[in-house]
């Protein structure tokens, strides 16, 4: 809420201080910011929650994502703009019809865009972080996916073994070292088990590689999030595991997402 006089000033002094916080986009988060606030007062709390740091998003309690508004908040893990390019390989893969997993889902959001884009597809969901599941549940809800409580496959209903067509894994890889170094409003307020993984950052994929020939239909595929630092050993571990590996690169939007088919 703005002040009646001359909102186009409030603006430009917000918008001022969070630039000057770091904030790089900070005549859009001004805007946003003004438009969820209830009050002045309000809005003046939130200014000052996001200038130290906050992100903008647990604020809102919504993150933009493929066109979509994606419930988060505090505790859970907030959708990336280079995870759309797992979303539009993992769509290229689905057909109305389909089972499609949303492995290691955090907030639901990679799912529920493929749902978006392929209507009709039997979506199921799972995260280690009940804090994830509860979001994932609200988010995934619309398109009917089903969202279970668990560490990887083990929460699957077992009657999916052998039946799956995607399994799209946005999972944790950055190496343990490294979290240190990511900025604050990730490494502060986001659940480190959704950023931390392992000593080289492929702890988790090698064991998503491992139980995805088990999922798997035929010819099905596994699609994981990695960096571009990352592809050789990555590749590698998809093969390991049975896998036929490929890679898929976005350089606009700094996105590299490794593929394997059963």
């Amino acid at each position: 809420m703005l002040a009646a006089d001359d909102p186009a000033a409030d603006l430009a002094a917000i918008a001022a201080r969070l630039r000057a916080a770091g904030c790089v986009f900070a005549e859009e988060e001004a805007e946003l910011l003004a438009g969820a606030a209830a009050s002045a007062a309000g809005l003046e709390d939130m200014v000052r929650r996001r200038a130290a740091g906050l992100p903008l998003e647990h604020l809102l309690g919504w993150a933009g994502f493929c066109g979509l508004r994606i419930a988060v908040g505090p505790g859970v893990f907030v959708p990336r703009r280079r995870s759309e390019l797992l979303v539009r390989r993992a769509a290229e893969l689905a057909v109305p019809g389909v089972i499609v997993v949303d492995l290691a889902c955090g907030s639901g959001a990679i799912g529920r865009a493929i749902a978006q884009r392929v209507p009709g597809i039997e979506l199921h969901a799972c995260d280690l972080s009940p804090e994830a599941v509860r979001y994932a549940r609200a988010n995934l809800a619309p398109v009917g996916g089903a969202v279970y409580a668990g560490d990887l496959y083990e929460p699957l209903p077992p009657g999916l073994r052998g039946r799956v067509a995607v399994i799209a894994a946005n999972i944790p890889y950055v190496p343990t070292e490294a979290v240190a170094t990511m900025p604050p409003e990730a490494r502060d307020y986001e659940p480190r088990l959704a950023l931390d993984g392992g000593p080289d950052g492929l702890d988790v994929l090698r064991r998503a590689a491992a139980g995805a020939p088990g999922w798997l239909r035929p010819g099905g595929h596994l699609l994981v999030e990695a960096a571009s630092g990352q592809i050789a050993r990555a590749t590698a571990e998809l093969a390991a595991a049975g896998l036929d590996p490929s890679v898929a690169t976005d350089p606009d939007l700094g996105a590299t997402v490794l593929i394997g088919r059963a």
